[in-house]
């Protein structure tokens, strides 16, 4: 029983975890009405207003409308089954104004009440039983079908029994429901099963996975000395063969033989399918080709889905060419899986061209299709092609189900576009389908990533509201968040939520506590859960490992980080390239470079490829002893093993170059980055501003300015502090006062901060006047960067004198906003 409300976990007012403060209440309630009394359309309809986070939550604090579901606040007199058996002794009940009135409210105990009902005539209750059956949204049950089948028997109506047992046999929708319909047709005696009442039988079950119950009736129907048809065997042999019991199929294979019957296509094909359910392609593959008779489109589609999910494409395409020699047309089905397939396989252009191809030969994509393209381009991180598809298929006549609606949403979410997303989920919610468990952690998900972990704790709450049991899903989205912006209490207060919900931690869960733990330097608590995970039944894996061994690295214990990897070692866990960097890292900043590069050596025979990261630890650390000859050798042994130096591994040379004042050097570096298409970033284009600007090359900063803020990489305060603190120490030396800035450490927070205290307003007005001579025009960003440094000192004279002096439309806006959260802190 989920039973903790999620608001205990924090010591906030759940109106700030919701995002809002109480007085949105009751309007938010109202809009939640309307959206909920909405008539549904007969076509899906696509939210014509953007939706914000409050809504989301108070969107999904109810279950939506079902359009579907028979209300239960009908006066009960209406719905009693006196009432409904007056109305059946009427002339013409079907037409009768009452009876379609109090249609709306029948329910299967109503219809069982009234067929179980002494005097009722067999014929009425027929008539009766097929008018309801025939109601939009009812369906008979087991009960309502149990209660005409005894009245039909009683009365020796066996034909229509018989009928109605059939009915009752497809009828069944959950394993209990043909358990129950299984003890009626047993304790049924005066009616015998024909060997189609078995097989329809059969059938049920099978398409429920009761292969236990199936047995039995295989059993009950040779016990009844009725012998089995081809089509008996047939469903034996595909319901053991689709739950991968290949054995008991083939068994069932044998016995057609055995009664002397000839295997069909249908046969085949299951065995093709068992084969590839246990990944035994290459037998599936021998059974098709040795088929003595034709194959169909379901032949080929159930083996060229095995190819796909083993890998195999391009058999797959092959044995899809071949199609047209046997006349088979591919199916909707099997272009899903090829499109599927090269999605799996990032052959992104492939799939959409496949796609075009199967419309133009005539085959609609179903919204099984559909969905599979939307998730393919979602995961591609192509929004707008993704959304453009789903209009397409809304166009078309194909109504969206929950999975496609998901599949956007969750495209939206983990690009952080969580409006976006709450849009389509009120699309969805119009439509008649409710937010799911999936739904639920998706937008979780999206939360935390976007560093919005309260809500995304919110809208654990709304999912216990709706009766929805938050999975192992939900929980390590939630941990991941709060372990991720440094709440690591809270997030083992939702390991102990989740262990008394029921649902158990898995290596992912318990490596994000360890790793959180290490990064707030709990090194003893780390440890300490690192050694009780054999008695939770949690197997320890290199990832676990990895961040163990990457805390100890850090908290400078290198002895017991090395200890680790041999224990890891010795247990057949194969350490991967994160624990080598992080033992090499650890190595090279205790000053053991050597056998930092021991462990390269040692990396490479075990058969794990160095990374970048690998080898940028190691010339980051031979840069800072001065080794720059075999820095550059490890650079060129990193391009040589076809492992090319990203950004960063750049930006440590260009850094090495410009702290020895070779300029020239880096520049150049940089045009080799250029050339490769490394794209130069704030850090790297940093690293040389602040090079030349030691070297009094003050020019030459402002030009990367230029060609920083012309490649899209703005600025930032950091930036900034660099130039505005040289025009503050010209100023300071030019009046001949003494130098503050020098001495300053740039290396943290505190370092920006006493920067800034020594910065008048004419030092950010030469900054702005040489900004423009050089070509680097100061826009928006260039103020918020400025009015940044400025907040650091919250010195409200210099903030009210620039600002004056720069007052332009949106400046002016963005000086309120400041003030106000200056207004805020200092109170």
């Amino acid at each position: 029983m989920l039973a903790i409300s999620q608001s205990r976990l924090f010591l906030l007012p759940q109106s700030l975890l919701l995002g809002r403060t109480p007085s949105d209440g009751p309007r938010l309630t109202k809009n939640n009405e309307n959206i909920n009394g909405h008539d549904h359309p007969t076509r899906p309809v696509l939210s014509p207003q953007p939706l914000h986070h409050h809504h989301l939550l108070h969107l999904l604090r109810l279950p939506p409308p079902n359009p579907n579901r028979r209300s239960s606040r009908s006066n009960p007199s209406r719905r009693s089954p006196s009432k409904l058996l007056e109305i059946l002794t009427r002339p013409n009940w079907q037409r009768d104004p009452s009876l379609r009135d109090l249609s709306r409210s029948i329910t299967t105990v109503h219809v069982s009440a009234v067929l179980n009902h002494p005097p009722l005539d067999p014929r009425l209750a027929l008539s009766f039983f097929d008018w309801t059956g025939s109601l939009p949204g009812f369906r008979h049950d087991h009960g309502s079908h149990s209660a005409l089948l005894g009245l039909l028997v009683r009365h020796r109506f066996f034909a229509a029994a018989r009928r109605i047992r059939i009915s009752m046999f497809r009828s069944c929708a959950s394993p209990e429901e043909a358990r129950r319909v299984l003890a009626t047709v047993r304790s049924t005696t005066s009616l015998d099963l024909t060997v189609r009442c078995y097989n329809t039988l059969l059938m049920a079950l099978a398409r429920l996975g009761l292969l236990v119950e199936m047995r039995e009736v295989y059993g009950e129907l040779l016990a009844s000395g009725s012998a089995p048809n081809v089509y008996t065997y047939n469903t034996m042999v595909n319901a053991f063969a689709k739950a991968g019991s290949l054995a008991e199929a083939k068994m069932y294979y044998g016995c057609i033989a055995s009664a002397g019957l000839s295997p069909d296509v249908h046969t085949y094909t299951s065995l093709v399918l068992g084969h590839c359910r246990v990944h035994d392609v290459d037998g599936a593959r021998k059974i098709f080709d040795s088929m003595p008779c034709r194959r169909n489109e379901v032949t080929y589609t159930v083996l060229i889905h095995g190819l796909c999910e083993a890998g195999r494409i391009d058999e797959a395409f092959e044995l899809y060419s071949r199609m047209g020699d046997e006349q088979c047309r591919p199916t909707v089905r099997t272009f899903t899986v090829l499109i599927q397939a090269l999605f799996d396989s990032r052959r992104m252009t492939d799939a959409v061209v496949l796609f075009k191809e199967m419309r133009k030969e005539g085959c609609l994509p179903n919204v099984h299709t559909y969905t599979v393209i939307i998730d393919g381009l979602c995961k591609e991180r192509r929004l707008n092609e993704a959304k453009r598809v789903f209009g397409e298929m809304l166009e078309r006549g194909v109504v969206a189900n929950e999975v496609a609606y998901n599949a956007l949403i969750d495209g939206y979410c983990k690009e952080g576009m969580i409006e976006s997303a709450v849009a389509v989920m009120g699309s969805m919610e119009l439509n008649g389908f409710k937010a799911n468990e999936r739904t639920f952690n998706e937008f979780i998900c999206g939360m935390c990533k976007e560093k919005k972990v309260h809500k995304a704790m919110g809208l654990l709450d709304r999912m216990l509201e709706r009766g929805l049991a938050p999975n192992l899903v939900t929980y390590n989205s939630l941990i991941h968040g709060q372990c991720r912006e440094g709440y690591v209490d809270v997030a083992f207060r939702l390991l102990g939520l989740m262990t008394k919900n029921g649902v158990k931690g898995d290596q992912w869960t318990y490596s994000m506590l360890i790793d959180a733990l290490c990064k707030k330097g709990r090194m003893e608590e780390a440890r300490g859960l690192f050694n009780s995970l054999e008695e939770k039944g949690i197997e320890v894996n290199e990832v676990i490992y990895g961040v163990m061994i990457d805390g100890e690295c850090k908290a400078g214990e290198i002895g017991a980080a090395h200890s680790l990897f041999q224990r890891m070692v010795h247990e057949n866990c194969s350490p991967n390239d994160y624990v080598y960097n992080a033992l090499i890292d650890g190595l090279c900043k205790e000053g053991k470079l050597d056998d930092g590069l021991s462990l390269l050596n040692e990396m490479v025979e075990r058969g794990v490829k160095p990374d970048p990261v690998t080898y940028s630890v190691l010339i980051d650390a031979m840069l800072r002893g001065g080794e720059f000859e075999n820095a550059w050798k490890i650079l060129q042994q990193m391009i040589d093993t076809r492992c090319e130096p990203d950004v960063c591994t750049y930006t440590m040379f260009i850094r090495a170059f410009c702290s020895e004042g070779r300029l020239e050097k880096a520049e150049s570096l940089m045009a080799v980055m250029e050339k490769k298409g490394v794209v130069l970033d704030l850090v790297t284009y940093m690293t040389l501003i602040e090079g030349y600007v030691n070297a009094g090359f003050i020019c030459r900063a402002f030009r990367i300015i230029k060609l920083m803020m012309d490649s899209g990489c703005e600025p930032d305060m950091c930036t900034y502090s660099i130039l505005v603190g040289h025009f503050a120490h010209e100023r300071r030396r030019n009046y001949g006062m003494s130098d503050q800035v020098g001495d300053i450490d740039m290396e943290g927070k505190k370092g920006f901060v006493d920067l800034w205290k020594t910065v008048e307003i004419e030092d950010i007005l030469k900054l702005l006047s040489e900004m423009v001579k050089y070509g680097c025009d100061p826009n928006i960003k260039t103020f918020s960067a400025l009015i940044g440094g400025l907040c650091k000192e919250a010195d409200w004279r210099k903030l009210g004198l620039y600002t004056v002096r720069w007052r332009r439309g949106n400046y002016f806006r963005m000086r309120m906003h400041t003030l106000c959260s200056l207004t805020v802190v200092a109170s």
